[in-house]
Formats: C-alpha cells, structure tokens, sequence
C-alpha cells in the first residue's frame, strides 16, 4: 500500500482525482489523500485512523498527507479521537474537496464531468507547474523516505512491542469476529470516575 500511495504522490506529470463512492478507513482515507483533488458522496463516513486496529501507528504516508489538508489540531483530533467523520464535515475542514449528494452513477458522471473540465481547462499546465514545485520543495524539506521510514519504525513496535491490542485486533479483522463492547471511548458513559 505505502507503494502504491508513494506513486500517486510522486505522479507530478498529472493531476489525479480521488472519488468516494463508499466509506473509508485507515489506508483508504489516506490513500484518497494522496491525489490532489478529493471528492466524495455526502453520504460516505471517514475514518482518518488507525488506533481502532489495536491502537496501531499506521503507515501510507498519512504523517506527510494530512497536515497537507488539515491544521495540526485538526490533524490530532482525527487521529487520536478514532471517531468517524462525515463527508459534509470533511470538507468543511479541507479533509476532501467537495462532496455531492447523488446516488452512484449520477456521482460518477460527475467526477467525469469535473475530470474532463479539469484535463481541459487553460490553467493545467500552471497547476501542474505549481504541482512539481510544491512536491519538489516538500522533498527537500523532508524526503517522502523519511516519512515511510518513520512510520514503520513505529508500526514496529505495534507488531513487536509489548503491548499485544494490535494481534488481537488483527485476530479479530481476519476472522470476522465483532467487537465484544462498544468501545470506552465510544462508551464514555460506561466510563469509571474515581472519587
């Protein structure tokens, strides 16, 4: 996956549209948010998080892609609250682009739309300009190999630390099994308060 979001970073010779027909989560979110524009059906849920998945770090780059899109505060609360966004707040943040309220081929005939006005319009060549220079100076800044590098050192520690959520997690994903309790900080009734 990070191979692949890599590539649709480091694709500076065009301009790529992502399109959310239906919910994402974790490397989805952050895949979509490697292409330069990002549009969505009003009725899709992001889940820009990984911690759901035994408290995991997360990789795809999502350390260079989200303050790309969001304020550091912002960027906070989405990866450490672990609670979904719709796309109507989503784009409110900057998160995605826009979103439209249409079922899935008028949808699709919309992302052709805004594609082909996209690949037609006089300013392609200086949004592409701006494009290469932006990734070129994000490069020099810090080099997209640290930022991998970075988040697997930590995904290191999810597969080999001590702290086992990640495995059970992992257990539960592979084998389809449903959560036992709804979440504490989902519960936060269920919480106990010390006197």
């Amino acid at each position: 996956m990070n191979d692949l979001v890599q590539a649709i970073i480091t694709r500076t010779h065009v301009l790529t549209i992502a399109a959310l027909q239906g919910n994402a989560g974790a490397g989805g979110v952050f895949l979509s948010l490697a292409a330069d524009y990002i549009y969505a059906r009003r009725s899709v849920i992001l889940s820009p998080h990984y911690k759901s998945m035994g408290n995991s770090y997360g990789s795809e780059y999502w350390t260079y892609l989200l303050p790309k899109r969001v304020t550091p505060q912002q960027a906070a609360a989405l990866t450490g609250n672990r609670l979904p966004i719709g796309a109507d707040e989503a784009r409110a943040i900057g998160l995605i682009d826009d979103c439209f309220d249409l079922a899935h081929q008028p949808f699709r005939d919309q992302i052709t739309q805004i594609a082909l006005a996209l690949a037609n319009s006089p300013d392609y060549a200086s949004l592409l300009q701006r494009k290469q220079a932006q990734r070129q100076q994000d490069e020099n800044r810090k080099p997209l190999a640290a930022y991998r590098a970075e988040e697997l050192a930590c995904m290191q520690l999810n597969f080999y630390g001590f702290d086992p959520s990640y495995h059970v997690a992992r257990y539960h994903f592979v084998h389809k099994l449903p959560h036992a309790w709804t979440p504490l900080y989902l519960a936060r009734h269920r919480r106990i308060v010390p006197c």
